[in-house]
């Protein structure tokens, strides 16, 4: 079975109260059976990780279901060992104090041990075979005897006799020191000393008692070796005192921090010294207007209807905006209407089984301030949630400002449900992503077409500055022309270059075959060339993946490539008159504007999750259960945050990484978002002091701005 932290793992035993038709969960390759949910979750969760070693190959990191699978194969493998000599070698095994490396090779030296004097081999004895010693070589004509001493400590042999070579045992070994390793792993049960099995010991007739030289360390207990912890422990303490520690306790402590390999899961990561210099993590802000439970569907909505605004035709909105108008209690709230209003519209664009039903109730199907609570209960009509349905006649009323916080946010929640299913949302999305792939292929293009010019214009640097006699005549044009032509770009008529450059990575690299073989033709340094050459096409290939829209044109239609290929046209027809900074502005700009979804930025040890929206200035975070939220509000806490991640994780390893590359994107966001909070109280405290006498108007109070929300990408 796998060694969960090189030790043995117990499984769970079958529960014995268990009813015909009683409703049960049952780990596919282990077979444990579970009444919980959530043990059975936390044992799943358990073997997933990569805690687990194969027990005959040795191998760690692996998940328990990996492990299985390779100690199945070892353990087929370990069946071709030849039978005449598995007695012979667990008899050299049983209660060895030496490590599985020199016991392996051990074993390996004694199969193929040369026939000489001195020489430990197996031979054949009473029709078995026992471990002995050559002594002496005798030659008689033809024949060669050999005079040897038996070294098996179990049976009781002549000290000295002589055998015929026939009778010794020297072959060549079909199998490697890993091999034997594997067998001695799967024959024992616990090592230094090594024990085998009891069964196994019992069928070849090997002692399973320990030797009189370790019956002071060890002594059996249940049919198991046991060590004798209270001598230990009583050496251990003498040796502190004389100032001495076990030598192979620091061989192997040595051994334990050289073996791990970072980075490791989180939860396996101890830490150390280095490990001090970590920051403490502040504890995030749990200040919501909106309920704890209904932090998740709030963010969830508004980051919908702010992303897709363009296609909901509805204008942008801030977070604390719409936690404002959601948390009062007006039924006219334009914002809230016309969130609802939107999604109802974009409903009603796709031929689904929610137009059908309004259609046959309203012909005119036109949803104003006025009438959207109707359409509104039409839909929570269709969808017949019961939690849900019983607002129908509060909303129908027109007290939809009474409804309580988790109701609002779970209509909003059903409705952004509702509007990606429909086929209208998943054909804006496939143009949209189109787009973007048209985007990401031009940028690529313009960083490919300014490599190539870097390369092309280093090479004649180098040319130029070499011999002037090469530069001179007409194999000079000839080799430029050549040059051009490998590379796709020949002259037209009117002087223009034609590019017929691919957007694989591969023809950039015969790009620099070319250039090496014009670089090495012309007689230039050419160390120096390809120095520079790779430099060049290291930046540029680096760029390329991380770019997003990787997709290939291969796999797509004739009409797709056709439509794609016109998007290109367009882009570049809108970049031809802009310089290199407007159009990397503007690509970057369009990019980003068409975000398909927002990602989190990656989990910490406790998996819990990052999440970074584009109109918010905050980072949030949630619980891996998704009940608590919170957030962080300041570049302080950004970068002690960034400071308390421990790179031994693979989650911490990644998420840092991340906020690394963000970082700057962040910290104007949040110290945007500080002065904002900060100029707050300066508002209300000039408010305050203002004299009695001057009759200004007020200012507007923050805390209404949602009141005053006009939506202006409304649907004429």
């Amino acid at each position: 079975m796998p060694l969960y932290k090189r030790k043995p793992f117990d499984l769970v035993e079958k529960p014995k109260d268990l009813k015909p038709n009683e409703l049960v969960f049952q780990v596919r390759f282990t077979k444990e059976i579970f009444k919980d949910y959530g043990e059975y979750l936390r044992r799943i969760n358990l073997y997933r990780h990569r805690v687990w070693t194969c027990k005959l190959t040795g191998k760690n990191y692996l998940t328990y279901e990996e492990a299985l699978v390779l100690e199945k194969k070892a353990a087929q493998e370990v069946q071709k060992f030849p039978e005449e000599l598995v007695a012979p070698v667990l008899r050299d095994v049983q209660f060895s104090m030496l490590s599985l490396k020199d016991l392996g090779d051990a074993v390996a030296q004694k199969l193929q041990g040369c026939l000489s004097e001195g020489s430990e081999v197996y031979g054949r004895k009473n029709n078995d075979v026992y471990s002995c010693k050559i002594e002496r070589v005798v030659k008689d004509g033809e024949k060669t005897h050999y005079e040897v001493a038996w070294l098996d400590k179990y049976e009781r042999l002549p000290e000295n006799t002589a055998i015929d070579e026939e009778d010794l045992i020297r072959c060549k070994v079909r199998f490697s020191r890993a091999f034997l390793r594997s067998f001695i792993r799967e024959s024992t049960y616990r090592s230094i000393p090594w024990v085998l099995h009891e069964k196994l010991a019992k069928k070849h007739g090997i002692p399973t008692d320990p030797p009189d030289e370790l019956k002071d360390q060890f002594f059996m207990q249940d049919g198991v070796i046991v060590i004798n912890r209270k001598r230990k422990k009583s050496e251990d303490r003498e040796a502190k005192k004389n100032g001495f520690q076990d030598t192979y306790e620091i061989g192997r402590d040595k051994l334990k921090a050289q073996s791990i390999r970072y980075p490791i899961d989180d939860l396996l990561v101890e830490y150390a010294e280095f490990d001090k210099q970590l920051t403490e993590r502040p504890p995030p802000c749990r200040e919501f207007n909106v309920p704890m439970e209904c932090v998740g569907d709030h963010l969830m909505v508004w980051d919908f209807c702010t992303s897709f605004g363009r296609l909901l035709h509805l204008s942008p909105f801030s977070l604390e905006d719409f936690e404002r108008a959601v948390c009062h209690k007006g039924s006219n709230i334009v914002l809230i209407t016309e969130c609802h209003s939107a999604l109802l519209r974009f409903l009603l664009k796709d031929n689904s089984e929610y137009f059908i039903a309004v259609q046959k109730k309203r012909p005119t199907m036109k949803i104003t301030l006025i009438t959207w609570t109707e359409y509104l209960s039409d839909f929570l009509e269709l969808i017949g949630i019961f939690e849900l349905s019983n607002h129908i006649a509060t909303i129908k009323r027109g007290h939809y400002g009474l409804l309580d916080i988790q109701a609002k946010l779970a209509i909003l929640r059903e409705l952004v449900c509702r509007v990606l299913e429909t086929e209208y949302f998943k054909g804006k999305l496939d143009d949209d992503i189109e787009k973007q792939h048209a985007l990401a292929a031009t940028r690529r293009e313009e960083i490919l077409e300014e490599s190539r010019k870097k390369r092309e214009d280093n090479l004649k640097i180098q040319s130029n500055g070499k011999e002037a006699t090469i530069g001179c005549g007409n194999s000079s044009d000839t080799g430029s022309d050549n040059h051009l032509r490998e590379n796709g770009d020949m002259p037209s008529n009117n002087g223009k270059r034609t590019s017929q450059s691919k957007h694989s990575l591969e023809n950039s690299e015969n790009e620099l075959l070319v250039s090496f073989k014009n670089a090495k033709k012309k007689k230039v340094d050419v160390k120096n060339a390809t120095a520079k050459i790779n430099a060049s096409s290291k930046i540029a290939s680096n760029k390329l993946i991380k770019d997003e829209g990787k997709e290939t044109l291969e796999n797509r239609s004739m009409d797709q490539r056709a439509a794609h290929k016109m998007r290109k046209n367009e882009i570049k027809e809108h970049l031809e008159n802009r310089s290199k900074e407007q159009r990397k502005e503007y690509l970057e700009r369009e990019i980003e504007k068409r975000v398909i979804r927002t990602n989190p930025l990656g989990k910490d040890r406790d998996y819990n999750r990052y999440w970074f929206f584009r109109r918010d200035g905050r980072i949030f975070v949630e619980s891996t259960d998704s009940v608590q939220w919170g957030y962080y509000s300041s570049k302080q806490e950004l970068d002690a945050l960034i400071g308390s991640l421990n790179v031994k994780g693979v989650r911490e390893r990644a998420l840092k990484k991340q906020l690394e590359i963000l970082y700057e994107k962040i910290s104007l966001e949040l110290q945007k978002k500080s002065k904002e909070v900060a100029q707050k109280p300066a508002t209300d405290d000039a408010e305050v002091r203002r004299s009695t006498r001057v009759r200004a108007p007020p200012r507007d109070n923050p805390a209404l701005a949602f009141l005053k929300y006009v939506n202006k990408w409304k649907e004429d």
